[in-house]
């Protein structure tokens, strides 16, 4: 039970710091491109405490691994600050600022999946991991890797692997507050009044897509989720 209880606050943890350096990779970003927005608001930190936000970072996650048995979860972190009209590329510049969260994410994925690959544990055990974890099945787990530091470590990175690529890929969804919709309003000429009405109903919008559309974005998920496992076997 206690081996359990340890894997779960390392879900727990791993979820959070992985949302708070996509927040950072934002804020970075968008000093590169000119604005010191968010490095004056003292954001550019690997300091957790900087970026946590009590209700979505902390609340949110817990009382959703509460709530099912410490299966899923999910949160944010407080957005980092910067103000596009500083940027040197006034078209591309908030895509790329809003991208840097993402691409963070992907980056992270497949330093742990290079890292997974390296442990030398056999592959049945690795596939097994992988699985459990997919179904946060915490005590299949605690099971298999009982006794083997490799294992241990190897169920770490498959952990941080899933919620890197959970995060990339939801963030690249178009659709207001998402990362996505940045590319979207660069890409496409929408205009002003548009973009308003997008962000300002952006949640209903969101909730809607995720109600209607589950089957394409586990479909998404599911593909890079068997993608970057695959290269941590």
């Amino acid at each position: 039970m206690l081996s359990e209880i340890i894997l779960i606050i390392f879900y727990f943890l791993i979820l959070i710091y992985s949302i708070i350096i996509h927040e950072v990779s934002h804020g970075v970003a968008a000093l590169w491109l000119g604005d010191n927005t968010a490095k004056y608001a003292g954001r550019i930190s690997a300091n957790p405490f900087k970026h946590i936000d009590p209700w979505m970072t902390i609340m949110v996650p817990f009382l959703m691994l509460l709530m099912t048995g410490g299966r899923i979860a999910f949160g944010g972190a407080k957005p980092v600050p910067y103000n596009p009209y500083n940027l040197k590329n006034q078209k591309w510049g908030p895509a790329m600022v809003a991208l840097a969260g993402p691409a963070s994410n992907i980056l992270i994925a497949i330093i742990f999946a290079i890292g997974a690959k390296l442990i030398s544990i056999p592959s049945a055990i690795k596939i097994d991991i992988i699985n459990n974890v997919r179904l946060a099945d915490w005590s299949a787990i605690s099971q298999v890797i009982t006794g083997s530091t490799g294992s241990i470590f190897f169920t770490f990175f498959i952990i941080a692997i899933f919620w890197n690529i959970l995060l990339a890929i939801f963030n690249l969804i178009p659709i207001p507050p998402l990362d996505g919709s940045k590319l979207l309003f660069a890409i496409l000429p929408i205009k002003i009044e548009t973009m308003a009405i997008m962000e300002q109903f952006g949640f209903i919008f969101l909730l809607i897509f995720i109600l209607v559309f589950p089957g394409p974005l586990s479909l998404i998920l599911n593909f890079f989720w068997l993608l970057f496992f695959g290269l941590a076997i």
